[in-house]
This record gives structure tokens, sequence and C-alpha cells, in this order.
């Protein structure tokens, strides 16, 4: 269908290494577009490429630390060397550090809101001009439950991904002008590497995160792939600045 056609387009997934990233940027790449990685963990990131490539997809990777400014310009403009242009940004590298508020030590605060949302700002920041001057643009960012729940133990990353949802809002206001759509994902609780250190952690996760999902079983990173299609294709041209949860039915339990 033409309205998810994604052929000729160029997307750029931070954290797209492993994932809920992986996920979505295998969802992008089978759509038709070509997919640029951005990660710290270069083997990660050769596997990734070669699996998108697997897909028969166009796929390159590039090896950075999204906290710093330079290299989310970097990447910005690796992608646009390598496949012509930049129109999708899919913001999803992230990290969490599980302590109680009184715990968490400034520099443990600056880390977490370091890579989950101002390595968002940057990256949304540098890849403006490349979607300017292709006369549209898709901006997702990936925001969490924790942007709308509140848990003891991560007081850090639920501010991170709190922050999401409201700089994607501005995002979606300030760059309409420009034809740019800018829109939230909120994960629920997904099967990855994050969170299966979050069940080794937190005892009875598992358990109360099965007795609540209507769905009744933990995500996949593959159930991202299809919501990525539709926030970075033309059938999304009129959405814009929303949080869209994919949870299993998690966040409609009061």
């Amino acid at each position: 269908m033409k309205l998810f056609d994604l052929t000729g387009r160029v997307a750029l997934v931070t954290g797209g290494n492993g994932g809920i990233g992986l996920g979505m940027a295998e969802g992008l790449a089978q759509a038709g577009a070509a997919v640029m990685i951005a990660g710290r963990n270069k083997a990660k990131n050769e596997t990734a490429v070669a699996a998108l490539q697997k897909l028969g997809a166009k796929a390159a990777a590039i090896e950075v630390d999204v906290t710093k400014e330079a290299d989310c310009r970097a990447m910005v403009d690796a992608a646009v060397a390598k496949f012509g242009g930049l129109q999708i940004l899919v913001n999803n590298a992230g990290t969490n550090i599980r302590k109680p508020p009184e715990e968490v030590s400034l520099q443990e605060w600056r880390t977490v809101l370091d890579t989950n949302l101002t390595s968002a700002f940057m990256a949304s920041q540098a890849a403006f001009p490349a979607m300017t001057k292709a006369g549209f643009g898709k901006v997702i960012s990936i925001g969490s439950m924790m942007s709308i729940f509140a848990a003891p133990y991560s007081p850090a990353y639920a501010a991170s991904k709190a922050g999401i949802v409201q700089f994607t809002k501005s995002m979606a206001t300030a760059w309409a002008k420009h034809n740019i759509q800018a829109n939230a994902v909120l994960p629920g609780w997904i099967d990855t590497e994050l969170t299966r250190g979050a069940r080794r952690q937190v005892e009875g996760l598992h358990e109360r995160v099965l007795a609540r999902t209507p769905a009744a079983r933990w995500g996949d990173p593959r159930d991202f792939a299809g919501t990525a299609v539709f926030l970075a294709s033309a059938a999304s041209d009129f959405v814009t600045g929303a949080a869209i949860a994919v949870d299993g039915g998690y966040s409609t339990l009061g």
C-alpha cells in the first residue's frame, strides 16, 4: 500500500543495534527505507546492519555517543553522505539506573537525562536542516510507560521519559510549518536487555507485569515495526504531537 511505502526515504535510528530500536529499524527497512544505525557498540552495529541487509535493505552504521553534540551531528552527516538525505529520525537510545531518589547521585541523574532526553534534543536539532531541505520529515521519539506512571526505583528515567513527551509536543507545534511531524511512542514492558536487568533487580516484576497486561505477555521488539512504519510514512501526515502506547493494554488499567 503506497501510504506505507518508504522507498527512497532515509532513516536514522539511535540505539538501533538491538531491542526496540532494531525492531523499528527492521520495520522501516522492510517498508523500503535505507537505514543508518547509530550506536556505541561496533560489534552490535555490524550485526544489526547484517540483519537489515539480509532483509534486502540498504543499511549502514556509525559508532557514536549520543550524549555528545558533535557525535549527534556526525551521525546525521553520515546518513546524508551515505544515502543522500535524511527524512526519518528515531530517537531510541536510552539507559536506566534503578535506585530510589535519595540514592541517585548527580552524575547518575545526568547520565540518564543526557542519554534519554538531551540526546533526543541534540539529534532532532541536528536532523532539522536535512528534513527542511527534503521538504518533510518524521521524528519518532521513544518514551515509556514511565512517561505516565510512577515507580519508586526510576526517578531519573521517569523524568527523562516524561520530558520526551513534552519535547515531542514542542517539536510538533514548532515544526508543523516545515511539514515535519513529531510523535512519541510509549512502550510498555518489552522483553529487552534493559528490562531483563529490571527483572533481575526487582523481585516479582515479571509476575506483576503479566498480571496487569491484558495481552498477558511481555512485548517483543518486533511489535514496534508497524508503529514505526506508520509514523514514518505518509499515512501519518496529519498525526503530530501524539504519544502512542504500544503496551498490550497495560496503560488502559488505571
